[in-house]
């Protein structure tokens, strides 16, 4: 089987995408494994763009292990990008797992996209028992044997973790994030961010995700740690979260609504095989 799709990534979160408006591709769950594997072609998630009639179109998501996720931000902004393109919109309103996601397009390949308002609530993350979402007490150990516990759990369309640290990198995230990705806590698993903030307005990450492993960038994960940032904030935020490869700005309003603004990759016109 041969069609055509796009690869693009957000400050390197990587897609793959494939436009099933027109033509229904459908794809086995080892096909997906075998497309996202950086053996094959490689990314950290596949991307179904389908035919919404109300709206400028719906997504699906899928993990590089073939699993669906519910919600992708830079993934999210890539789409809204590649569609701003073809119908000289600036605006495009997308279908995610039943919200629908505003993005707005800006110059020098810069995309807002509007998240919604985040979920603490034990049974929403969702946590497997009733525990405090502000303070989890998982612990988590650093390179010296040095013992962490805390943990905050907030839901932005996905399930995170996120523990605030003395410094990043004295942490393997490759080690702690599958054992917290899989704890008994989160019978859907979890997105797990380890954070320093570095600044009132400033905070570096690292992220593990759920079904898809170490990743340069995420999204969700962005909103995740700004919200955990700003839990006792009741005015407007805006906090730059930062990765490896760039920073997302992170926009909360007085409700709680999120807004997350970065950079977009080039489109690139690829043919798959498989």
């Amino acid at each position: 089987m041969e069609f055509n799709a796009y690869k693009m990534d957000g400050l390197g979160n990587d897609f793959i995408i494939i436009d099933q408006r027109d033509r229904n591709t459908i794809l086995s769950n080892d096909q997906i494994i075998k497309i996202c594997d950086r053996k094959f072609l490689g990314c950290d998630q596949l991307i179904y763009i389908k035919k919404d009639n109300d709206l400028d179109a719906e997504l699906e998501f899928y993990n590089s292990d073939g699993s669906k996720s519910d919600a992708c931000g830079n993934g999210t902004r890539c789409v809204a990008h590649l569609l701003s393109k073809e119908n000289n919109k600036k605006e495009i309103n997308l279908k995610v797992a039943s919200k629908t996601l505003k993005s707005k397009i800006f110059e020098n390949n810069l995309v807002e996209t509007s998240i919604g308002s985040p979920k603490f609530n034990w049974k929403d993350i969702p946590l497997s028992k009733l525990s405090d979402t502000k303070n989890l007490k998982i612990k988590i150990i650093d390179e010296k044997d040095k013992e962490y516990f805390g943990g905050i759990a907030i839901n932005v369309g996905n399930p995170h973790i996120i523990f605030f640290v003395d410094d990043i990198d004295n942490f393997n995230i490759e080690k702690i994030g599958p054992k917290i990705e899989n704890h008994e806590l989160f019978p859907e698993k979890c997105n797990v961010t380890l954070a320093k903030q570095i600044n009132e307005n400033l905070i570096r990450v690292k992220v593990w995700e759920r079904g898809a492993g170490l990743t340069k960038a995420c999204g969700t994960a962005a909103c995740a740690t700004a919200v955990a940032a700003n839990l006792g904030n009741s005015s407007e935020s805006k906090t730059e979260i930062e990765f490896s490869t760039g920073k997302l700005l992170i926009k909360i309003d007085e409700k709680k609504n999120i807004r997350m603004m970065g950079p977009v990759s080039q489109i690139e016109k690829i043919k798959i095989n498989i």
